[in-house]
């Protein structure tokens, strides 16, 4: 089959993938260890796909020069035109991105995520035996975390203390509005709006349903952050009728109306103030299913699920808007061990499960999942593992990769 075949992934009008048989997918390697877990990544998603597909489907990579490579090369970090290729072609992955020093991009990964408007982060989080997990019961923790990606602190609205445009803030404040700021505060505005809450609160109760999962729990610290968090809180409850009154209850319906039973087919809409539902999803994980989250709480809440089922090197990612998405490794770029074969690949591997789940490939979604856990099962893993699990054999990060190919 050759590369003339190869055309790009559309959106129908109905916002449905429309995805040829020879999709091209742009890449990003990603810095530091990038250039040794895409590779791996790369090798296990072309064997699950001719194994799965027969030859019939494969996919044509497209490089695209970001992060350092794309500065050495190009002179910028993030290009417009690698941007608007991700656009185009609907769907890509990347691995772990460095940071910029000195320059105006204040991180990689977060401009990504704001220039496209991918504004849902999804984060699956799932126990993988027999991987190390702190947890007396790992195998309860099954959840999706839906996470605001525009908004919140993270949209980088601040000022340093001491600066003019802080003094100009604090002056205003403390004349127009009654506070009593100190002359060197720092400033950051915290926004989060209607319209974005709604829209990533929809999106987690749309794949609450089509997953049939039970509930989807809003996160949020509405007690305090009253018309901010509890405005996210708020507005989440109110999607859910507007745009899923058939399908979905409030918990407070289910015991006022249902005695505590869920019907079939209603998905249950509930909120947790966010530091009790850190204590809860150690305590009683399996009554969350789906959660819904402003941006800093969700970014503290996935990584904080991650180590309860073995840490970072084993949890995917997501960043989803309704144009394109980018599926990515959630660690960091760990330049010391960069170029030495060595890393865990597993979650930049398990991002690309979620990558052709997303374009309707599940066969070939479902052979890397299983042949994973075989893997790790039969206790070839790399270094992180091996150190944690009795009796497991080391393995570089791309003989790893070709074990899990070997078990389809």
């Amino acid at each position: 089959m050759n590369s003339s075949k190869a055309s790009k992934i559309s959106i129908s009008p109905n916002g449905e993938l429309k995805v040829p048989d020879v999709p091209v997918i742009p890449f990003i390697e990603g810095d530091g260890i990038g250039r040794d877990i895409w590779p791996a990544t790369r090798l296990v998603i072309d064997k699950a796909v001719e194994a799965a597909y027969g030859g019939t489907r494969r996919i044509e990579w497209l490089e695209l020069l970001v992060g350092e490579k794309g500065f050495h090369q190009t002179g910028q970090w993030l290009s417009d035109q690698a941007l608007q290729t991700i656009k185009d072609y609907v769907v890509a992955i990347k691995g772990p991105m460095t940071t910029p020093v000195g320059t105006g991009i204040r991180s990689l990964n977060v401009a990504i995520r704001q220039k496209l408007d991918l504004y849902a982060c999804v984060r699956p989080v799932r126990y993988i035996d027999p991987v190390p997990s702190p947890m007396k019961a790992p195998e309860k923790i099954d959840m999706v975390v839906f996470r605001e990606n525009t908004e919140d602190l993270y949209a980088g609205i601040e000022w340093q203390a001491g600066g003019e445009e802080a003094s100009k803030v604090i002056a205003f404040l403390n004349a127009q509005l009654g506070t009593t700021l100190g002359e060197k505060t720092g400033i950051g505005i915290k926004p989060i709006s209607e319209a974005n809450t709604k829209r990533l609160v929809a999106k987690a109760i749309a794949y609450a349903i089509e997953h049939k999962r039970p509930s989807v729990t809003l996160m949020h610290k509405g007690n305090i952050m009253k018309f901010t968090e509890g405005a996210f809180s708020r507005w989440g409850y109110e999607v859910a009728k507007e745009r899923f009154g058939a399908r979905t209850i409030t918990e407070a319906e289910l015991y006022e109306k249902f005695d505590g039973k869920q019907p079939e087919g209603k998905v249950v809409i509930k909120d947790r103030i966010a530091d009790m539902l850190f204590q809860q999803v150690l305590l009683r994980p399996d009554e969350f299913a789906v959660i819904a989250t402003p941006n800093l709480n969700g970014d503290y809440i996935s990584d904080a699920l991650a180590a309860q089922v073995g840490g970072l090197g084993m949890a995917p990612g997501a960043n989803i808007g309704d144009e394109c998405a980018v599926f990515e490794a959630t660690h960091g770029t760990a330049p010391k061990y960069a170029g030495l074969d060595k890393v865990n690949p597993g979650s930049l591997i398990l991002s690309g499960v979620m990558m052709l789940e997303h374009m309707g490939w599940i066969e070939a979604a479902e052979k890397i999942r299983v042949a994973l856990q075989a893997t790790i099962k039969a206790g070839v893993v790399t270094y992180d593992l091996a150190r944690q699990i009795s009796g497991a054999r080391e393995v570089k990060c791309s003989a790893f990769a070709k074990a899990i190919t070997e078990r389809f």
